[in-house]
C-alpha cells in the first residue's frame, strides 16, 4: 500500500522558519501531482501548496504566496515544503497527500492518499 509520512513539523516564534518532508514508505507508486493541505482546530481542511510529480506547475495559496516553497525530489519519493516568516494563524496540523490523475486540484476530495499529519504551531 502506498503509505505517506510527514515530519519536520514543531514549534516556532512568529516570523521563524521550518521544512516539512514527505515520503512514501510505502509500494511503490507514480503520482500525478503532491500537495500540501492543514487544518486548523474547528476548521475546514484547506489548500497550500501542489506541485505535478513530472512537470514544472507549482500552485500556491494566496496566504502562503511567497513565504512557503514547494520542493520535490523525484529519486527519494520526497516532496518538501518550506515555510518562512511564519505567523500564528499558520498554525495547524499539515498534511501531504496525493493525487492521481491531472489536474492538480485545490480540493482535498481529489486527492486518494493522506500521510498522518504533522502539528505546526506558531506563536505570537
Amino acid at each position: 500500500q502506498v503509505q505517506l509520512v510527514e515530519s519536520g513539523g514543531g514549534l516556532v516564534q512568529a516570523g521563524g522558519s521550518l521544512r516539512l518532508s514527505c515520503a512514501n514508505s510505502g509500494r511503490t507508486f507514480t503520482p500525478y501531482g503532491m500537495g500540501w493541505f492543514r487544518q486548523a482546530l474547528g476548521k475546514e481542511r484547506e489548500f497550500v501548496a501542489a506541485c505535478v510529480w513530472s512537470g514544472d506547475n507549482i500552485y500556491y495559496a494566496d496566504s502562503v504566496r511567497g513565504r512557503f516553497t514547494i520542493s520535490r525530489d523525484n529519486a527519494k519519493n520526497s516532496v518538501y515544503l518550506q515555510m518562512n516568516s511564519l505567523k500564528p494563524e499558520d498554525t495547524a496540523i499539515y498534511y501531504c497527500a496525493t493525487s492521481r490523475r491531472a489536474p492538480v486540484s485545490v480540493y482535498p476530495k481529489n486527492y486518494e492518499y493522506w500521510g498522518q499529519g504533522t502539528q505546526v504551531t506558531v506563536s505570537s
